[in-house]
């Protein structure tokens, strides 16, 4: 049956609007998120406070998920002491060589995790990659710690090999592809933190082996990263957080520093801001206004060092008062041995140490021992009355 002249325009015209919508919605989706979605995200959400994890069994990213370490029982008790002290968002480190191993097998351990953390009513932020500690990172048996040294076995990812050499950046597209494909609509997941600290160039632990111009490398990684993820149009914001600052100014504001590039594409392509302070209250108070310019929801993805009056005495209290999230470094002292301060990595300084006390006073990072007990229970009782108290504003 012949269509009418009229009829076969109407047609034409929905289909054109039809088209004109999805590409409209596409752009919208691979762009990134207004203000308003940002905010209505976050305001959504209870004050989002936790902690970076690590199972106490683990000395980096692939021993807590490879195969044979993976241990849910042991993750499901430190989730249960989380919830119990209010903890409602846990910080965790995925990893590329596990998914390229056997994404099969990778992601029912993703699913499991996620399963345990939901039953304790903790949402999950996922890392991608990481340009921090080692960056020969190498799958199956790990190193034991070396001992008094913090994080001495904390591997990159994707590390130098891989970051150094451009054409073999494409090689991790499956990966981002295939974890926000099967998880960017999951709910259980509330953010993805695509690159911690990129262009980190670990000068004293790794310097021999680190890469000439990393930050330059980092920042082409980081651009198809997040181009990667936009395609996949998850319902979590994306961000990847700054962590470098100079009297109170983030270093993408020097344009003279050659990380200032690689800082500004992270705050221009990030949905909600995340930052590091390993900084004193002051110090951090002028962070967060420096920040605070781009009105967007933030989250402090890494926080307290107690040798270096970054704590929850002072740090809590500011973060609750400016509507931060609030994520501080390791939980349960274990593998990692973050409990060691930073200058652990200097030996003489570690062996010094060593002659007073069998654990660092004060520690450097975590909140708990091994058996669940607070290192200082008047911090975990302050971290119990903060969220309490910003629960009922």
């Amino acid at each position: 049956m012949a269509v009418p002249r009229i009829g076969i325009l109407t047609i034409l015209t929905l289909l054109l609007a039809g088209a004109v919508k999805a590409q409209t919605t596409e752009k919208a989706q691979s762009e990134q998120w207004s203000l308003a979605r940002a905010s209505t995200w976050y305001d959504q959400r209870p004050w989002p406070v936790g902690f970076n994890y690590a199972p106490r069994y683990a000395i980096n990213q692939l021993e807590m998920w490879q195969q044979e370490t993976f241990d849910a029982a042991i993750i499901d008790q430190e989730l249960g002491w989380a919830a119990q002290i209010g903890f409602n968002m846990v910080r965790v480190f995925l990893h590329h060589l596990p998914w390229q191993q056997d994404a099969t097998a990778f992601s029912q351990r993703i699913d499991l995790f996620l399963n345990i953390a939901d039953k304790h009513d903790i949402d999950v932020m996922f890392v991608l990659f990481d340009d921090v500690w080692n960056p020969i990172p190498l799958p199956g048996k790990q190193s034991e710690p070396t001992p008094g040294v913090h994080n001495s076995g904390w591997v990159q990812s994707p590390g130098a090999a891989i970051l150094g050499d451009i054409t073999r950046h494409d090689e991790l597209e499956s990966y981002v592809r295939g974890i926000l494909s099967q998880y960017g609509r999951d709910e259980r997941v509330a953010v993805w933190d695509l690159y911690n600290e990129p262009g980190n160039l670990n000068a004293i632990p790794y310097g021999n082996v680190e890469l000439d111009d990393k930050p330059k490398y980092s920042l082409i990684l980081l651009q198809k990263v997040f181009a990667w993820a936009r395609n996949e149009n998850t319902m979590q914001p994306l961000t990847s957080g700054v962590w470098r600052v100079k009297d109170g100014r983030w270093l993408g504001e020097d344009k003279n520093d050659p990380g200032a590039a690689l800082f500004n594409f992270m705050l221009q392509h990030s949905d909600i801001v995340t930052f590091h302070s390993y900084l004193d209250v002051a110090e951090t108070a002028t962070a967060i206004s420096s920040l605070a310019v781009l009105d967007r929801p933030m989250i402090c993805t890494e926080y307290i060092a107690r040798g270096h009056d970054s704590t929850f005495e002072t740090l809590l209290p500011l973060f609750a008062e400016q509507d931060v999230g609030a994520i501080h470094w390791g939980f349960v002292s274990g593998k990692t041995q973050t409990i060691y301060p930073w200058r652990s990595w200097v030996g003489a300084i570690r062996f010094w140490d060593s002659l007073f006390s069998d654990e660092p006073d004060p520690w450097h990072h975590d909140l708990l021992y091994a058996d669940g007990r607070p290192y200082r229970p008047a911090e975990v009782e302050l971290i119990r009355t903060q969220i309490k108290e910003k629960a009922a504003q």
